[in-house]
């Protein structure tokens, strides 16, 4: 439980992170896209090769297309909720139901006696930290003060961290199919916040180049992914 506890702070702590930064000082817009576009590649690495790879890999892909079509709808229903609210509401939303069950399946894996995936781990953090600092940055100029953004990023990590918990408990009872809807899940609300959210606020702020940045960031993780 230790270990769980550990490794589920390590990954969350980035969003508490990226948040601080992305707080400490006004960031030219520019820099803020080009980082929302390297972290929109590392999540989309995050997608192929831990979500949706490994989930195919535990029980095939029925499970992995129920989870990705749950997790892309309760995105898309949530974020309708929060449309109103700007960008950075929609990507601490992503940050959060994307989070959940990521570090679920860090969790799950930790009490399977594995050893933590420096590549899931690598993700998770990668892509962490510039969602938080360009939703953090996002949410100052619309709708908040910095304590209460901060308070905000830190509650997301905090229940971030607790998945990772629940994931080690219950690690006896998840079957493969249902750690592959996880996976599932995650990766379907992923995608749509990359899409709807994160990747057109990177490509209006940063420009042209937010492409090449964006490939760097999925080079970066797909390395990390394959080399751990």
């Amino acid at each position: 439980m230790g270990a769980a506890i550990g490794w589920g702070a390590l990954a969350a702590s980035s969003l508490v992170i990226g948040a601080a930064i992305g707080l400490v000082r006004p960031w030219p817009r520019k820099l803020v896209g080009l980082v929302l576009g390297f972290g929109a590649g590392a999540l989309i690495s995050a997608v192929s090769f831990e979500l949706f790879q490994e989930g195919i890999r535990l029980a095939g892909a029925v499970p992995v297309a129920i989870g990705l079509a749950v997790g892309a709808l309760t995105y898309f229903a949530a974020s309708g909720k929060v449309a109103s609210m700007g960008g950075g509401a929609a990507l601490a939303l992503g940050a959060f139901l994307d989070g959940i069950p990521e570090q679920m399946v860090l969790g799950i894996g930790v009490a399977g006696g594995q050893s933590v995936s420096a590549g899931l781990l690598a993700a998770i953090f990668v892509s962490n930290l510039p969602e938080a600092i360009g939703g953090a940055t996002d949410m100052k100029r619309h709708m908040h003060t910095e304590k209460q953004v901060l308070l905000n990023w830190i509650w997301i990590a905090a229940f971030c961290a607790i998945a990772t918990v629940i994931g080690y408990a219950v690690a006896d009872l998840a079957s493969e199919g249902l750690q592959a809807g996880i996976n599932g899940f995650a990766a379907g609300a992923l995608i749509v916040m990359l899409v709807d959210s994160m990747i057109p606020e990177a490509t209006e702020q940063g420009g042209r180049s937010t492409g090449l940045v964006t490939t760097l960031g999925f080079a970066v993780a797909a390395g990390l992914s394959i080399a751990g």
